[in-house]
């Protein structure tokens, strides 16, 4: 069981990101570093945290803020050199209004990036072989095709699937990992609210498991459950007339549900 060490996590104040940290803390995580935006439910993630024997520094955060992203990685750094990073925070667009399309690629785009680069800046500095060095994006299923029915939160998905996996070869060959997790519904404050279907439907626990498991074995993407990637797989290599005509049969979620959440599913 590889997962310990100096591990962070954003979006960790809920769903997935609630759960990994969890279950880092109870794998023997030495540090961790969580952020979110919610001050209480982050505060509630870090107490089950610290419960379970590693040390937590929590942080209120916006990853959409550039500056304020990259003054947390370095003052992360300064406490204890970074080895496992979770690239998690991320929301749904809810309705297609031009504010939130502007929001959704903010946060799951350039929120993204504004994580992963100066991590990658802060590994690059310290080149020893020895140490664990990784970096995990959140994606979606979603991200596999075009969505009717969540066209910003689709296309910001497939960006950051697409960027990770490129990065990979050559991330590789410095020493870095690079994975791509793509999940199918798992348990959030969005999904408690859904009235869509949600066929094969998972825990945060036990996808929290499945990721960290794989995760350890660098495993590049980690998509699941499988039915629904095929499913996502499939749809993406159709012909284009019959990818849009199933994607405008899928039903809509709710969309007061769907506005703002840091648990990435599709």
């Amino acid at each position: 069981m590889e997962t310990a060490g100096n591990i962070l996590i954003t979006g960790a104040s809920s769903g997935i990101g609630e759960a990994l940290a969890v279950a880092c803390a109870q794998r023997g995580a030495k540090h961790l570093f969580l952020c979110g935006r919610d001050a209480g439910r982050l505060s509630a993630v870090a107490a089950a945290c610290r419960a379970a024997g590693a040390e937590v520094h929590p942080q209120v955060l916006d990853v959409a803020d550039e500056a304020a992203a990259r003054a947390w990685i370095a003052s992360c750094e300064a406490i204890a050199p970074l080895e496992l990073v979770f690239s998690n925070a991320g929301i749904g667009t809810g309705v297609e209004n031009e504010a939130n399309v502007r929001r959704t690629f903010a946060t799951n785009v350039l929120g993204g990036l504004n994580i992963v680069l100066p991590v990658l800046n802060a590994f690059r500095a310290r080149p020893d072989a020895r140490t664990r060095r990784q970096i995990v994006v959140t994606a979606s299923i979603a991200g596999y095709a075009p969505l009717a029915t969540c066209p910003a939160y689709s296309a910001t998905k497939a960006a950051m699937k697409t960027w990770a996996l490129a990065l990979r070869r050559p991330l590789a060959r410095e020493g870095i990992r690079l994975n791509v997790i793509c999940p199918g519904f798992i348990r959030s404050r969005i999904t408690d609210r859904n009235t869509c279907p949600m066929p094969f439907f998972m825990e945060a626990d036990k996808a929290a498991r499945i990721i960290l498991a794989r995760v350890d074995r660098n495993v590049g993407l980690i998509a699941f459950p499988w039915p629904m990637r095929f499913a996502s797989w499939l749809l993406s290599v159709c012909p284009w007339r019959l990818a849009e005509f199933v994607s405008a049969l899928l039903p809509e979620k709710n969309a007061d549900a769907a506005r703002s959440h840091h648990a990435p599913n599709p």
